[in-house]
């Protein structure tokens, strides 16, 4: 049996952490000696080991979430929940690749363009139609600095008016938004890229989020054979449950 002291040592927990995650519901209950003591268990560090890996997986929030609904779940949704981690973070992967092909494909073109035309322009219903975007998603870029637009008199008063380094800037940045950047990463990206010359800066990012997926991944890998552990008794229990109300299973 270990004490609170002796856990938080043994995981890198703080006391008041150690305490607060048991109220929480992230590691089972501690049993009490007969001073009030509580007393934990082995299986209390190897849980408290998952819900590390776990909350850098998804989230100290979901992973608090996940580890207390596992404990009461039936066992299909135990498991449909922890898979669910996997699918979010396959499509974060997928989204970060397509938005790092995008900058590749957009880069590319800045070296093969032909000087641009006043044909080759768009309005913004063009371009919010052509991105499949609300035109005020533009406009609230444009505020943010991450897509610069030209103004052009009409007798209506101004008019917004993409040339092709907006509309690079607009796709560039509709990808990343995509992959879940925010807007002050995405601004770093459209400086670095305004130059045309160097989206170095904006790949390695994206170099960076792809090996940071893989760690974490990893972290729900491993946070997930001890979930395994923690699903299966309830699952034993369940099962057994039956039997032993059973009629067949009561002596006369």
């Amino acid at each position: 049996m270990l004490t609170v002291s002796a856990l938080a040592a043994a995981t890198g927990y703080s006391v008041q952490q150690v305490r607060d995650l048991e109220r929480l519901g992230v590691i089972a209950s501690a049993n009490r000696a007969g001073n009030g003591y509580r007393q934990f268990s082995a299986d209390h560090v190897r849980d408290l080991g998952a819900y590390r890996d776990l909350a850098y997986a998804v989230g100290p929030v979901e992973a608090r979430r996940a580890m207390r609904a596992i404990r009461s779940l039936p066992t299909d949704q135990a498991t449909a929940l922890v898979c669910t981690f996997h699918a979010r973070l396959n499509q974060e992967r997928e989204q970060a690749l397509a938005a790092r092909a995008a900058l590749e494909a957009i880069h590319s073109e800045a070296k093969t363009d032909a000087n641009p035309v006043e044909a080759d322009a768009m309005t913004i219903t063009e371009l919010s139609q052509a991105l499949e975007l609300r035109a005020s998603t533009l406009r609230f870029w444009e505020q943010q600095g991450l897509v610069r637009p030209e103004r052009i008199i009409t007798r209506a008063g101004s008019a917004r008016r993409y040339q092709l380094a907006a509309i690079r800037e607009a796709r560039i940045t509709a990808a990343l938004r995509a992959a879940g950047y925010r807007i002050p990463d995405v601004r770093k990206a459209i400086t670095a890229i305004r130059d045309l010359d160097d989206a170095g800066h904006s790949l390695e990012a994206l170099d960076a989020r792809l090996i940071t997926i893989a760690q974490r991944g990893l972290a729900l890998i491993r946070a997930g054979a001890t979930l395994v552990q923690i699903i299966r008794p309830i699952a034993e229990k369940a099962a057994a449950a039956p039997a032993m109300s059973s009629p067949r299973s009561q002596k006369p």
